[in-house]
């Protein structure tokens, strides 16, 4: 069986398509930077706890830093959370047009007949305003982000996706997940969906492989295409 073949067939079988969002929709941080995020976030969190500040100036992550925030207490981490929210919804305003493929690929699902789903451990509030800014919220029926205050229940832990399931009414077995981080194998593996990965980068093919990722794609129009054949 061809490499194309594997895709028709996997996506052949799915029902619902979860779609991660910062890669495979959307370069999230691409007009604002992550890590000038991450400093605003950290001088936020300075002002409540200093020493937790310093730790959280030391990377250039958002979400190591809203980590590091809910460790130091619910005020801190409500803070700082909101303020990621904002940054995120600020972000996609300037992150430009979608990833090369991915409008495609969302209309691609929708006129196949499959129910499509966002699935991120970015805020549903930054999905919700991107897809509205291009014209794409009408192909994606529930946005599953970032559970607020409950870090632990992000990707990589199944819950994202198997509420999407819930919410779509159908077995999250049925679901195949487009993700373009080891952390989303790991979340469909542990739910027990199917996984495409995106290797955007050249280094995540191998990556995903190992991980057993059950196709690797390197262009989200492949995808389009795919759904396009079956």
């Amino acid at each position: 069986m061809t490499h194309a073949d594997q895709l028709i067939e996997t996506l052949a079988n799915a029902r619902v398509v979860l779609f991660g969002f910062d890669g495979p929709v959307c370069d999230v941080f691409a007009g604002l930077p992550a890590p000038e995020v991450a400093r605003e976030l950290s001088a936020l969190l300075s002002a409540q706890d200093e020493a937790a500040g310093v730790k959280a100036a030391q990377t250039g992550d958002p979400i190591e830093v809203l980590h590091i925030a809910h460790e130091t207490g619910t005020e801190p981490g409500q803070r700082v959370e909101q303020a990621l929210t904002a940054a995120e919804v600020r972000a996609v305003t300037v992150a430009g047009q979608p990833t090369p493929g991915a409008a495609e690929a969302l209309r691609a699902a929708r006129a196949a007949g499959r129910g499509v789903a966002v699935v991120s451990n970015t805020s549903a509030e930054c999905v919700r305003a991107f897809l509205e800014l291009h014209g794409l919220q009408q192909y994606v029926t529930e946005i599953v982000g970032r559970p607020s205050e409950q870090l632990h229940l992000m990707k990589p832990n199944p819950f994202p996706l198997i509420t999407a399931a819930e919410q779509m009414h159908i077995d999250v077995t049925s679901c195949v997940l487009i993700g373009d981080s080891l952390i989303d194998v790991q979340a469909a593996r542990a739910a027990g969906a199917t996984v495409i990965g995106y290797a955007d980068k050249s280094h995540k093919a191998d990556l995903f492989s190992e991980a057993q990722a059950d196709v690797v794609i390197e262009h989200m129009q492949d995808i389009a295409d795919a759904l396009t054949t079956t």
